[in-house]
């Protein structure tokens, strides 16, 4: 039997001794589940580990479209993608940038009205493409933004199928649509050839391959990368030598004694490839009560400042290190904390990065005993968005069933009924700060509109709370979340406390053909997660805002401030 309290050391060695590479490469389910139902599931998700040479047989087709697409007089594309089918993409495009001037790749993975009209401001009808990326083809946020964008082209007078490129998998319904709609591409991933790839592992398939080149990436090159990785983690190497295994025992054993929050401090130029291990690792691992609570983005503090519930990881780029975060790891290693250091040669080694996350995901729920190939949670928060949507098209109005707590201004905050007694918006963070356990992390979870001085804000009161509590803080926007991060608030450990904040919206957009709108949609997203949320118990208070937001989120960080100020003149035991 495993200790109670293993090391790095002692986890490798039970790696070996239990075969746990070996069968991995040999599809054993049963390295997860003795379900016979749940690891014939799970046998359907391990097409990852075979994928690269599929994909190296497509590079002909792949280049092909980018070339095309380019003579046709591009200038400007969006992916339409949530999860794992938008953020990669999101990452080659943060890390390798364009290699055309004046051209523009953005992802939209969002429902919120004003990021939709930013899309399309910043270009012509006529020279944007649509790329519509999901593997079930049934994922709401892209059907919706499917609709409005068939119909942008429609209205330019254009056949909206000459400007869609399609991602999806074989016989999903999206397959039919980009059909009827005579798409000028359709990428389709059957059984044997990526189908059997789930989303946030699907960087190595037509998902993340295609959007790169579009971006002027040379795709063959990042494969090979890839299968270089594959060949480090290959069955045959000890696991003393084996990348992915040292990372997984690593980060596994420290999370085994008491350190399951995983702090990604990255180099800036690869800040974006951090949100991308951030969702992989909380979605596959945050489940059953258990999990890794990966954070990114955070703001630094003293080294002496931060909890013993961490371990560090440093990613670096090897020619040119920011010696500033050197000196911050050093730092926190001084300090005794953990720090697993990271170093690539090049940008594109994001691929072969990408595969050793993988591998190290996948052992890592092993050795935390969970499924990471699936998502159980993932699927609340959407069903209660489904509901309130239906009751919205009966009676034109969301029903919010939250209990209010207080109205302050613009402000009105929702929550648990025993916070009611407080009734100032003073009282009702002082109430639920005291919620707040040592070791816990505070996470902001916005579904206002992403514009610059709002993140700004978002940005100052995530580094308030975590230095006011002394606690790990995440931000994580909203609709994305929900495909990602969203599975362990639900799933994972009870060690979070929430503030979700949502808004009236300013400009409203119409999504054709449905009885709502996107800020509708957007409304009925959040109310559903906080529902479900609430009824998994989870501490949450959810903060509406109207009028000027940005004085609403100003006020907000006011209300934190005496809240905090009040805790510490009349501390309480917290529980």
């Amino acid at each position: 039997m495993a200790s109670s309290h293993p090391s790095p050391q002692s986890t490798l060695e039970r790696l070996a001794a239990e075969r746990v590479i070996s069968r991995l490469w040999q599809q054993d389910a049963s390295l997860w589940s003795a379900d016979p139902s749940v690891q014939a599931t799970i046998r359907q998700r391990l097409g990852w580990l075979t994928i690269q040479p599929v994909m190296s047989q497509r590079l002909q087709e792949i280049r092909q479209t980018a070339d095309d697409i380019r003579r046709a007089g591009v200038t400007h594309t969006v992916l339409l993608g949530m999860g794992g089918s938008g953020l990669f993409p999101e990452v080659c495009r943060n890390i390798f940038g364009l290699d055309q001037p004046g051209t523009e790749f953005t992802v939209l993975d969002t429902t919120d009205p004003t990021a939709i009209r930013q899309a399309l401001a910043q270009c012509n009808p006529q020279r944007l493409l649509i790329i519509i990326s999901s593997k079930s083809g049934s994922t709401n946020e892209i059907l919706a933004l499917s609709k409005y964008f068939i119909c942008v082209f429609q209205q330019a007078g254009l056949a909206p199928g000459e400007h869609c490129l399609v991602v999806t998998d074989a016989g999903s319904a999206l397959e039919a649509s980009a059909k009827a709609w005579h798409a000028r591409n359709l990428f389709v991933h059957g059984p044997g050839t990526g189908a059997e790839v789930g989303g946030r592992f699907s960087a190595l398939t037509y998902f993340g391959l295609v959007p790169a080149a579009l971006m002027g990436i040379d795709v063959e090159r990042l494969l090979q990368r890839a299968a270089a990785m594959f060949a480090r983690c290959d069955a045959a190497v000890p696991v003393a030598e084996h990348p992915a295994a040292k990372l997984a025992a690593t980060l596994g054993a420290f999370a085994q004694q008491g350190r399951p929050l995983v702090t990604l401090l990255c180099h800036p130029a690869l800040a974006s490839f951090g949100v991308w291990v951030e969702q992989l690792l909380a979605e596959s691992t945050g489940k059953q009560g258990r999990g890794m609570t990966p954070m990114t983005g955070e703001p630094r503090r003293e080294p002496s400042l931060r909890g013993a519930d961490r371990v560090f990881v440093e990613l670096q780029l090897a020619p040119e290190p920011d010696r500033e975060l050197e000196r911050y790891s050093a730092a926190l290693e001084r300090d005794g904390h953990p720090v697993v250091r990271l170093r690539w040669d090049d940008p594109y080694d994001v691929m072969g990065e990408a595969v050793k996350w993988f591998f190290a995901t996948a052992i890592m729920g092993y050795l935390l005993g969970v499924n990471p190939f699936d998502e159980p949670n993932v699927q609340e928060s959407k069903d209660r968005t489904k509901a309130l949507l239906e009751q919205f098209a009966k009676d034109g109005q969301l029903r919010d069933d939250g209990q209010l707590l207080c109205m302050d201004g613009n402000l009105s905050v929702f929550g648990a009924r025993e916070l009611a007694a407080s009734s100032s918006l003073t009282g009702c963070f002082s109430a639920f700060f005291r919620r707040h356990r040592p070791h816990d992390y505070v996470s902001l979870l916005s579904f206002l509109p992403r514009t610059a001085a709002l993140d700004e804000g978002l940005m100052r009161l995530r580094e308030r709370l975590g230095a006011s509590l002394q606690c790990a803080t995440m931000l994580q926007f909203g609709p994305r979340y929900l495909h990602s991060t969203g599975q362990l608030f639900k799933g994972g450990p009870d060690a979070g406390v929430f503030l979700l904040l949502t808004a009236e919206e300013r400009q409203d957009l119409a999504i054709p053909g449905e009885p709502f709108t996107f800020g509708v949609l957007k409304q009925a997203q959040a109310l559903g997660d906080f529902q479900a949320m609430q009824q998994r118990g989870r501490r949450i208070l959810r903060i509406h805002m109207r009028g000027t937001l940005e004085h609403a989120l100003s006020r907000v960080m006011a209300a934190v401030d005496e809240a905090i100020v009040s805790l510490r003149s009349a501390p309480v035991s917290r529980t």
